[in-house]
C-alpha cells in the first residue's frame, strides 16, 4: 500500500482534552507478542523507533462521547523516532496489535507529523480489521498551534472528522468516509498510470506510437479529472 499524499495543514494537529491523557509507554515486545512480528519487523522497530507512548484514550468515560460500532474508543499514539523516515509496516504492525482505531503522531528533531489509516472491522469477521492506505500531514514544528477537537455526536463521528482533516481530497456531497477513501486510492492509482504514460511518451521515438500513447494519456487525464472532481462523474 502506498502512503497517500501529504499536505501542509495543522488542523490535523488536535488539542486533545486533558481528561483523556493516558500517557503510558508501550514496550515494543508487547507489540511483537500481539502482532506476531517477524525478525525484519523487529529490526525496523529497533532501527527506527525510540519510544511509543499511548498518549490519549478517547472513550465514553474520558470525553463523555458515546461509542459507535467499530469505534468503541479512539487512541492517540505518540512515536518518537530515531530517524526522519518510518517504514509504514511499523505502523501496520501496531495497528494490527491494537484492536481500536489509532491516530499516530510521529516526532523527530523538533518536528511532528500526524498519520493514520482508515481502520474498520471486517464486515464478515468483526474480529479482523480492514485498513486503508495511510494519510499524513507534512512535518510541522512540534510546538505549532493546535486546532480544537472536532465537535461530534459520538466517537465514530469524531474519528471520521479527524480523518477528514488528514485526507487532502475533499468529500463530495453525501459521500461517506469509506467511499471517499476508495476514491482517494483510485486517484492515486490513476495518477501512477498518468505518470507511466507520460514517461513512455517522453521516451518514444516513433511518431505513430507517440500519437497512440498521447491519445491514451489524454484519456487517463480525463478519467483522473472525473475522479478528482467535486461532483460524482
Amino acid at each position: 500500500m502506498s502512503q497517500s499524499a501529504r499536505f501542509e495543514s495543522n488542523t490535523a494537529f488536535i488539542n486533545y482534552p486533558k481528561q483523556a491523557v493516558f500517557g503510558r509507554t508501550l514496550p515494543k515486545n508487547k507489540i511483537y507478542e500481539h502482532s506476531g512480528a517477524n525478525t525484519r519487523l523487529k529490526d525496523l522497530f529497533v532501527e527506527q523507533v525510540e519510544q511509543i507512548v499511548w498518549q490519549y484514550k478517547l472513550a465514553p468515560e474520558t470525553i463523555n462521547l458515546p461509542a459507535r460500532p467499530g469505534v468503541p474508543e479512539l487512541q492517540i499514539f505518540s512515536i518518537q523516532l530515531k530517524t526522519s523516515e518510518l517504514n509504514l509496516d511499523v505502523l501496520r504492525c501496531i495497528d494490527g496489535a491494537v484492536q481500536f482505531p489509532i491516530i499516530f503522531e510521529l516526532s523527530f528533531d523538533g518536528r511532528t507529523k500526524v498519520i493514520a489509516a482508515y481502520k474498520r472491522p471486517n464486515e464478515s469477521d468483526a474480529s479482523r480489521w480492514v485498513m486503508s492506505d495511510y494519510f499524513t500531514t507534512g512535518w510541522l514544528p512540534s510546538d505549532c498551534e493546535r486546532a480544537a477537537m472536532p465537535l461530534a455526536l459520538d466517537l465514530g463521528g469524531l474519528y471520521e472528522q479527524t480523518l477528514h482533516r488528514l485526507i487532502p481530497t475533499p468529500a463530495r456531497p453525501q459521500e461517506s468516509l469509506a467511499d471517499l477513501v476508495v476514491r482517494v486510492e483510485l486517484v492515486e492509482a490513476k495518477q501512477r498510470e498518468v505518470e507511466k504514460a507520460a514517461s513512455r511518451l517522453a521516451k518514444e521515438k516513433q511518431f505513430n506510437r507517440k500519437v497512440e500513447i498521447n491519445a491514451h494519456l489524454r484519456q487517463l487525464k480525463k478519467e483522473l479529472e472525473e475522479l478528482t472532481g467535486s461532483e460524482s462523474a
